[in-house]
């Protein structure tokens, strides 16, 4: 049980800093960003890259891979998406989702589908004897690190002047113009922040799982399911619903196997019975 609940917290923290990305693109910029699952993949596929063909370290493609992913997402903002923030969701829905196609056919046509594998940097290889169970120390570095990013993120967005310049630019954005703050740039930014997310859970999943072009396509859609079960654009209801979810995920796979992948639509369905702006939402 402690194993799987382990496995939970871990799964739970890439569900957590997933739809973490999701609800910051989505609370600040009203955009359904479904290429989320392929940018994860790429941040893996940059680390690899770097770490192969350039011979750097973990912890040097840890930092540099979100921020090239982040880049590459700042130019699909400033190329493409910024022309469809006044149109439906749907036309971002699908613009983004065939972004996804596009980066995933381009990888599998460079690497395959076959799985790439990826080195524990050696701070972090074995594991720590706790008594009760084995816990792996990389494992635990990923538990940590999510948390940390996903709890200075709430707070920046939250309970910063940065964060208050977000959310007034995206309520009300002529008047943050007119006190000098330039709303475009801030707009790009934060969807390159929001993408850059996806690139660093991208790197932290690379030596669990093979780095492989579709490993995103399952996991963004639990994701979606996640950010759902939350409350669309709540940053710290993504955060806790990520956790919760990855634990009960785990739990169910000690005493009910089969009903493991499914069970987090299940709650989903719950959810949305009961309170379909989410946990955390707020009821329009």
């Amino acid at each position: 049980m402690m194993s799987q609940l382990l496995l939970g917290l871990v799964n739970g923290s890439f569900y957590a800093m997933l739809s973490l990305g999701l609800a910051v693109i989505f609370g600040l910029l009203n955009v359904i960003n479904f290429s989320h699952g392929a940018l994860y993949m790429m941040g893996a596929f940059v680390a690899w890259m770097g770490m192969t063909y350039l011979g750097l370290n973990y912890w040097t493609m840890l930092v540099l891979a979100p921020l090239l992913v982040g880049v590459f997402g700042i130019l699909i903002e400033k190329t493409m998406l910024r022309h469809l923030y006044k149109l439906d969701h749907l036309y971002g829905l699908l613009l983004t989702f065939g972004i996804t196609l596009l980066v995933e056919g381009v990888f599998r046509s460079f690497y395959g589908v076959s799985g790439q594998p990826f080195q524990v940097p050696d701070a972090l290889a074995g594991a720590t004897d706790l008594g009760f169970m084995v816990m792996p120390n990389y494992r635990a570095w990923v538990v940590v690190a999510s948390l940390v990013v996903c709890l200075a993120t709430w707070y920046v967005i939250e309970k910063t002047k940065l964060g208050a310049y977000l959310r007034a630019g995206t309520e009300n954005p002529k008047l943050v113009e007119a006190f000098g703050v330039n709303v475009p740039l801030m707009v790009t930014l934060t969807y390159g922040f929001g993408v850059a997310l996806a690139g660093f859970a991208g790197v932290l999943a690379a030596p669990i799982i093979q780095v492989q072009p579709l490993m995103g396509q399952n996991l963004i859609i639990v994701v979606f399911a996640v950010v759902v079960i939350g409350g669309m654009g709540s940053i710290m209801g993504s955060i806790l619903t990520g956790l919760g979810l990855g634990v009960i995920e785990g739990l169910t796979k000690v005493f009910y196997p089969e009903f493991s992948s499914t069970v987090v639509f299940l709650v989903m369905v719950i959810v949305l019975l009961l309170r379909p702006a989410g946990l955390f939402g707020k009821e329009k």
